[in-house]
């Protein structure tokens, strides 16, 4: 295998570093659950019946207890069509671990929203902390101490980081991800977006606009742009989470369910009972958080994982900040265009080559860690191979020699761009986030008077009312975690997309997120310190001129003095919907660079 990239190396050196105590702390407490905590061999006869009173067929088997018991967390539920196909996924799962002398139980469920459904609605503002509530969800799941090992059924944006941040406080568990597949592709995302820009220019109507929507979310599986879930998919194959390459295989095919097969018999393969264990607390180390990253920037991956890869990583004891993220970028070319960085979908990414293709070339590149203990046997080598049904049997064959869309999918060799997609810019407004990979180079530096709105809606307001015809940085505040939970601003893509059309220098500049779909116009978002703790974003005015650099990676309000301003008011709490149920939530979040989460917050507050 060729030697690391040094500056890979140097990036996972201070990690490790960095995490020492904290991550020594982890394992420790892993180690101890594992031998002396609350087991199915401690429990009482009252605890063990009411634990398998209800399963039937596998009463026998759960009661002896010499067989590994599954933990399902399952995500199901029938509004999300990413998640609808996990409906079934329990009995077959049970069949499968009996195949192995093993038994499966549904330990819980867990709460999973769709921000396709909420963007740009007061739900939206759940959005965040629906992963927070995730991570409680899974941890009371697994609390009954009825199994040995587990497996999680999760795809989309919050749900997988959500899942891992509870699965990691069990991390003597083995668990394995397993994934529900992309729907096939349907209207291309171009063409939609390109009518919701008509629709927002009003030269398209409601019925164009929904029949457009529907023709591209159209039946059960995972939005086929690459979003946050489809990133999220991604990340569990480069830290060796999934069995290999099962990400991308769409739903209701046989190698879907030969790949869920395959999960299943695996888990019941490294469990502490045997020769191969292989703990979740073990495979999510410093390294397997590196490719994570890596990944993200080789592909153009979501925003939104600058805060959720912060969050998972904590809840393994080891800390990652921004400027990690910065230095990685700088030494990962990217080698997918996927939209909204490209045309093609992640069907398309995955006939061109997808993650088999992109795993090889970053091992082979010296720019990922192979050596990282992985749910499969062999390590990273696995994840070269693409699966297959031959007969009845999963075979992996090795990735193609060469890509098969070269608009799509490129080598180390040959890339899109030498440097990844995502970019720190810090200065005197604070730090922030900025994904460049599907914006055009000339405008990775927009200097413009800011226009400032305290929420998305005034935003439109302005953009309908003919107030924004001209170059301008749309600054959208009061939106952090604190404020209001840090909902996406997606809604704003399709009017500010317009505006830059016309052939203004716009951008965006929000202590908020973007959706991770967020494609051609520049973004500086996840901005801190946010704007309710007093944050220079609070004392922007209109008119001041702001300067969005992500080739130097600055963000700068050019005039001096402005930290003398009084700071803007914050607008009057908005509850209803639920919303108050989270204030508990909004008032002990730690900010986004840290992962943006008040359990995370309040664990290290307590040692």
């Amino acid at each position: 295998m060729p030697n690391l990239d040094p500056r890979i190396s140097s990036v996972t050196d201070r990690i490790i570093e960095r995490s020492a105590p904290t991550r020594a702390a982890y394992l420790d407490l892993i180690d101890r659950q594992r031998e002396a905590g609350t087991n199915r061999a401690s429990l009482s006869c009252g605890n063990l019946a009411h634990g398998f009173a209800a399963a039937l067929e596998d009463q026998p088997t759960i009661r002896g207890g010499g067989h590994m018991n599954i933990g399902i967390v399952t995500a199901y539920n029938d509004m999300l069509s990413a998640h609808q196909p996990y409906g079934r996924y329990p009995e077959q799962i049970k069949i499968f671990a009996r195949e192995r002398g093993a038994t499966a139980q549904v330990a819980g469920g867990v709460p999973a929203m769709c921000d396709g459904v909420t963007q740009g609605q007061a739900g939206m503002e759940l959005s965040l902390f629906s992963r927070d509530t995730i991570a409680l969800s899974t941890a009371v799941a697994l609390s009954h101490a009825m199994f040995e090992g587990a497996l999680m059924l999760g795809i989309c944006d919050k749900i997988v980081p959500g899942l891992l941040m509870g699965a990691l406080r069990f991390g003597h568990l083995p668990t394995i991800l397993v994934p529900g597949g992309p729907m096939p592709s349907g209207l291309a995302n171009k063409e939609k977006a390109r009518v919701r820009q008509l629709y927002a220019e009003g030269k398209a109507s409601k019925e164009d606009l929904l029949e457009a929507e529907s023709a591209s979310y159209h039946s059960p599986g995972t939005c086929t742009f690459y979003g946050t879930a489809n990133s999220n998919q991604m990340m569990m194959e480069v830290m060796g989470l999934h069995v290999p390459n099962a990400a991308f295989a769409n739903p209701g095919t046989k190698l879907r369910q030969e790949l869920t097969r395959a999960a299943v018999h695996r888990v019941t393969e490294i469990g502490w009972g045997g020769n191969d264990y292989r703990p979740i607390g073990r495979v999510i180390d410093e390294k397997a958080i590196v490719n994570a990253c890596v990944g993200l920037m080789a592909t153009g991956g979501s925003t939104n994982h600058a805060i959720h890869l912060p969050a998972i990583a904590r809840a393994g004891g080891i800390h990652i900040d921004w400027q990690d993220f910065e230095e990685i970028s700088e030494a990962v070319p990217l080698l997918a265009r996927v939209y909204p960085n490209g045309s093609g979908d992640v069907n398309d990414f995955r006939e061109a080559g997808g993650m088999p293709f992109v795993i090889r070339e970053l091992l082979d590149a010296g720019l990922l860690h192979g050596d990282i203990l992985t749910v499969s046997p062999n390590g990273m080598a696995d994840y070269r191979g693409e699966p297959t049904v031959e007969g009845d049997a999963l075979v992996w064959k090795p990735a193609p020699s060469e890509t098969r869309d070269p608009t799509m999918l490129r080598p180390a060799t040959d890339p899109f761009q030498p440097t990844g997609g995502m970019k720190l810019l810090a200065g005197n407004l604070g730090r922030a986030i900025i994904k460049t990979s599907a914006v055009d180079p000339e405008r990775h530096v927009i200097e413009a008077p800011a226009r400032v709105f305290a929420d998305q809606d005034e935003v439109l307001q302005a953009f309908k009312a003919g107030e924004l015809e001209r170059d301008v940085i749309v600054v959208v505040r009061f939106q952090g975690p604190a404020a209001n939970g840090m909902p996406e601003l997606h809604k704003l893509t399709p009017a500010l997309g317009v505006l830059q059309d016309r052939g203004f220098r716009v951008a965006l500049v929000t202590d908020g997120r973007m959706s991770g779909a967020s494609g051609k116009v520049p973004a500086a978002i996840h901005l801190y310190p946010e704007a309710l703790h007093g944050g220079p974003i609070a004392r922007v005015a209109d008119g001041d001129l702001l300067r969005v650099d992500a080739v130097a990676g600055t963000i700068e309000l050019l005039r001096a003095g402005f930290l003398d301003r009084a700071p803007a008011a914050a607008p009057a709490q908005k509850w209803g919907l639920g919303r108050e149920l989270f204030s508990l939530f909004q008032g002990s979040s730690d900010d986004a660079e840290r992962g943006a989460s008040p359990l995370l917050a309040a664990m290290d507050s307590r040692g």
